[in-house]
């Protein structure tokens, strides 16, 4: 099977700013692929190349199968980061003309979209207009119009942007159902966590430039122990014994946990029994950095993410993730 996107060298420059920077990417078919940076990395450029909104500079591109993604358009669903439908349209009227835009019509359409509106919590929306519905409630109607046409490729830009934990979570759920048939997704954000809690393989793209691109196994594996998260079974138990236990360096709170460092040479497996044996507990696990540390490691050249320039990165990376939330 061929692969659903390749990337040779593809630059692109707006004036000086370089946006994107020789950039070499190859997504196989079936693929679920998270594209991660702060905003302003390049992301978006990179997607819209893919989708021949951009022309590159120089580089080639293939969008399954095809020079170009209009020779496939009716095979690929897009949802950009800057959210739009037709204001003053019926909802089903909206969705009716954008699968026709996809080549999908006939008598089954009206039901389908009635299933599709079911499916995200929209029934019965259909004869409303779209100026009628929240922005969040219009955000996933522009999801279905992005997926109603079963594509083959469906690419993501920023789709969990604003949207309230119950809504980012029934989304995440209908991602997985379109992996889950087979489409390759790809799916940009500059919130790590979506990207790891949802993502089988990681792209990182800083100043145009790709810095990392492998499977999350991978990543997690090639990053040592940090230490352990513990949690009492007793929130209000003493963890004083912890720091007894031998090669535990501290032990810090964090949120509705502990956080136990380890020393160097310490064999993670061997300090966790002890972790768990000297205080009761209803969690203990290894810690490993995070995609966002290892993004910031990888950038900053910090080894701990401990540099001035590591924590102007998290900054970035942070900026407008605690964003008005859509309902």
């Amino acid at each position: 099977m061929a692969d659903a996107i390749v990337l040779h060298n593809v630059t692109k420059t707006f004036g000086s700013k370089v946006a994107v920077n020789g950039l070499d990417l190859v997504v196989p078919s079936g693929a679920l692929y998270g594209v991660i940076g702060p905003n302003g990395a390049g992301k978006t450029t990179s997607i819209r190349i893919v989708l021949s909104i951009l022309f590159p500079d120089r580089g080639d591109v293939q969008v399954l199968g095809h020079a170009s993604a209009l020779d496939a358009k009716d095979r690929i669903g897009y949802l950009p980061e800057e959210r739009g439908v037709y204001r003053k349209m019926k909802v089903g009227d909206f969705l009716t003309y954008m699968a026709h835009l996809k080549g999908l019509g006939g008598s089954g359409l009206p039901a389908r979209i009635d299933r599709w509106l079911e499916r995200v919590g929209l029934g019965g929306t259909a004869q409303k207009r779209c100026d009628e519905l929240s922005k969040g409630m219009q955000q996933k109607v522009q999801f279905v119009a992005a997926v109603i046409h079963e594509p083959a490729l469906v690419i993501l830009d920023e789709p969990f942007s604003g949207l309230d934990p119950v809504s980012s979570r029934q989304l995440r759920e209908l991602v997985l159902e379109e992996h889950g048939r087979g489409a390759t997704v790809i799916f940009s954000t500059h919130v790590m966590e979506h990207a790891e809690q949802l993502c089988d393989h990681i792209v990182m793209i800083h100043d145009g430039r790709k810095v990392l691109d492998s499977s999350v196994a991978q990543i997690r594996n090639s990053q040592a122990v940090r230490g352990l998260w513990f949690e009492p079974l007793d929130p209000h138990a003493s963890v004083d014994d912890l720091r007894q236990v031998p090669g535990v360096t501290r032990v810090e709170k964090n949120g509705g946990a502990w956080e136990v460092g380890l020393a160097a040479g310490v064999e993670p497996a061997a300090a966790l029994r002890a972790v768990a044996a000297a205080v009761p507990c209803a969690r203990v696990e290894l810690h490993r950095p995070t995609l966002e540390d290892v993004f910031v490691n990888i950038v900053s050249g910090s080894s701990d993410g401990a540099s001035q320039d590591a924590a102007k990165l998290r900054d970035q990376l942070r900026a407008g993730s605690a964003g008005e939330v859509r309902s």
